[in-house]
């Protein structure tokens, strides 16, 4: 989830974090939102950009999905990786990846365009659209009170050769408006 600057010590503790999603889910609440609307757009592979412990990933996989996950910091990874080691986890900087190939979707869930440092957000941006495949969608859910703007963000996608193609205010697909603090946009790849 994070984007971590070369020496940067990890912030987050991925067992910890792991463990607020499983005592919610405990108590009921669908903590699968973000795989749920990836699933409905039909992909056959998804990079999970931002995975930390593969919450969305395993949720994903679980449903026949082809599904890589990578994140900047260690600890999440590692938890990942204890939580379903027979997935692809890869730990890197999304800021410069480049894994070689690309998928149908690529997802952005739980902030990760803010855990990004502002000079490297277009890096962001285009290091995640290149891993979209052709009429393919990158997905991506984040804060809007921030200090990151729909109009920068949308910016950035388009010199990716990405373009708008839907916009909610929330994973479970409530329409958004002008008034609302968090946005889900679906991009995809301009064609031709």
């Amino acid at each position: 989830m994070q984007i971590r600057l070369e020496g940067e010590v990890s912030s987050f503790d991925g067992r910890a974090y792991q463990a607020r999603f499983d005592a919610l889910a405990a108590q009921g609440v669908d903590v699968h939102g973000e795989a749920t609307l990836v699933r409905a757009l039909g992909p056959g592979s998804v990079l999970d950009a931002g995975c930390g412990t593969g919450r969305v990933a395993i949720e994903l996989a679980r449903h026949g999905i082809e599904v890589v996950g990578v994140d900047a910091d260690a600890s999440m990874i590692a938890q990942a990786r204890r939580s379903a080691p027979d997935l692809e986890w890869v730990q890197a900087d999304l800021a410069g990846l480049d894994l070689g190939r690309t998928f149908d979707v690529v997802v952005l869930a739980g902030n990760v365009p803010l855990f990004c440092p502002e000079p490297y957000r277009p890096a962001l941006v285009g290091s995640c659209a290149a891993h979209v495949a052709p009429g393919g969608a990158m997905v991506a859910g984040f804060q809007l009170d921030r200090g990151y703007t729909l109009a920068e963000w949308d910016g950035a996608c388009e010199v990716a050769g990405l373009v708008l193609a839907q916009r909610w205010a929330t994973w479970d697909g409530r329409p958004f408006g002008a008034g609302d603090a968090y946005a889900v946009s679906v991009h995809r790849r301009r064609q031709g």
